[in-house]
């Protein structure tokens, strides 16, 4: 075996490593090596329209795997076979030269499609807000965080490409996807990243069909090392515009550039969306952005009220984490109410001004008072452990709140003292005697009355 058919061999064992079988035995075991003068390597393949493919679809795996086998700087030529006898020798564009009765191929007449232009840098249109550093976490969110993460630490791993990240308005897709276009950048300035919701891409398509600039718009998308579509649900029902997109997701897939989208269902519950672009969507990693719980709301409301210069009392907190429960938009409109009351109206920020702020701006929806929502409440509103309620535990505070939990089952979920004492493992006395103290303490403790009160209007 000659020294070139060696070196190509392990070309073709790092290329059939990084791609499925089918695809390295359509595309790669055809091409054989013909020559290597130490700078030029020529390939011959078998027709003008299979180089045309590779070139579409593999000159980025090509290229480092060719520059790492036969050296930095490499160029690389194809020779064609159109008949018998006749060859062709390609140059990137298009271009060629029939070479006949042993004529040899001017140098200068094959360009080398590795000679990539330099682009200029484009303006990435991420929000610099959206960092990591503002980016709450909590159990809720952990995955898609980790991942994120994991994307911007080892930008060359493509185990999650496409990243397609799932969940309901205002938990925090937007600012999780923009998180990881601002780190990339950070790490890499030169890399072409660039943010755009999906709304924006389809006007900039439709705009471009009338102009017969569909190739520039293609071509520019296809230059993007990190592409980030928003809402991707709004191409739903525009076939020319996901016609488009599926042929740029590809593109920049096979080349492995970085796709990542966001939306408001999972790849299979989409309606409207090509099955084509549906299965390309479940490529990679598909990752729910779930609603945010407790511990995520209190510290989302913290941080942007420590932002807006704004000091919330651990009650006003408390209260306001634990009424607004869907969407980390809503909670920050919350604190945007509140500090204008606190500036423009001179109001001290309280727990009944954050209540008259919620049913103002906030649609609550009316909650079922289940045995097992009140638990939740009370242990939050107690800072305990949901598991220490119903244990064993006699500690001070666990009890307190194990009554309190007592008395409002009692009273407002008009559950029996029987039942109560069934689900904590205690008996009817017990209840009866925790509602009996708790009623006690309402009559002579204001500080104890504030807090139930508190409560209370967090379960109803």
């Amino acid at each position: 075996m000659s020294q070139i058919e060696q070196q190509w061999n392990q070309c073709l064992e790092i290329i059939k490593a990084n791609l499925p079988a089918e695809q390295f035995n359509a595309w790669f075991v055809p091409i054989v090596a013909q020559s290597f003068d130490g700078s030029k390597l020529v390939i011959k393949v078998p027709s003008d329209f299979f180089r045309e493919r590779i070139e579409e679809q593999y000159l980025h795996l090509l290229k480092s795997v060719i520059g790492r086998v036969f050296g930095p700087g490499t160029k690389l030529f194809y020779k064609v076979n159109v008949a018998k006898g006749v060859q062709v020798d390609m140059a990137d564009g298009g271009e060629s030269s029939i070479l006949k009765n042993g004529a040899k191929l001017h140098p200068a007449a094959l360009a080398n499609p590795f000679d990539e232009p330099v682009l200029d840098d484009i303006d990435p249109q991420l929000n610099l807000r959206y960092t990591f550093d503002n980016y709450c976490q909590s159990a809720c969110n952990l995955l898609p965080l980790s991942i994120a993460r994991a994307i911007t630490d080892n930008p060359e791993c493509k185990t999650y490409n496409p990243l397609f990240v799932f969940g309901s308005t205002g938990v925090g897709k937007t600012h999780l996807i923009q998180a990881i276009g601002i780190r990339i950048k950070e790490r890499n300035p030169r890399a072409r990243v660039l943010y755009v919701p999906a709304k924006v891409f389809e006007s900039q398509y439709t705009s471009a069909v009338p102009k017969g600039k569909v190739n520039d718009f293609i071509a520019f998308y296809q230059s993007i090392d990190v592409l980030i579509i928003d809402d991707v649900h709004d191409l739903a029902g525009k076939p020319g515009t996901q016609n488009t997109f599926f042929h740029i997701f590809n593109h920049l897939h096979q080349n492995g550039r970085q796709l990542i989208m966001s939306c408001d269902s999972r790849p299979s519950d989409l309606d409207g969306i090509e099955p084509r672009l549906i299965s390309r969507f479940k490529w990679g990693m598909t990752v729910e952005l779930g609603k945010p719980d407790y511990e995520l709301r209190r510290q989302v409301l913290a941080l942007r009220a420590a932002q807006d210069g704004l000091t919330l009392g651990d009650d006003v907190l408390d209260f306001v984490a634990g009424s607004v429960t869907e969407s980390v938009r809503e909670l920050e409109g919350i604190v945007v109410s509140l500090l204008a009351h606190a500036t423009v109206m001179g109001s001290d920020i309280t727990v009944e001004l954050a209540q008259s702020v919620i049913a103002n701006t906030v649609k609550v929806a009316k909650r079922q008072c289940t045995f097992e929502y009140m638990v939740e409440t009370v242990a939050n509103f107690y800072h305990v452990d949901v598991e220490d309620i119903y244990g064993k535990s006699r500690k001070r505070e666990i009890s307190d709140a194990r009554q309190v939990l007592m008395y409002f089952a009692k009273t407002l979920g008009q559950i029996s003292s029987t039942n109560i004492g069934l689900r904590l493992q205690r008996n009817h006395a017990t209840v009866l005697h925790a509602c009996k103290q708790v009623e006690q303490r309402l009559s002579v403790e204001k500080s104890f009355r504030e807090e139930i009160e508190q409560i209370k209007s967090q379960l109803t």
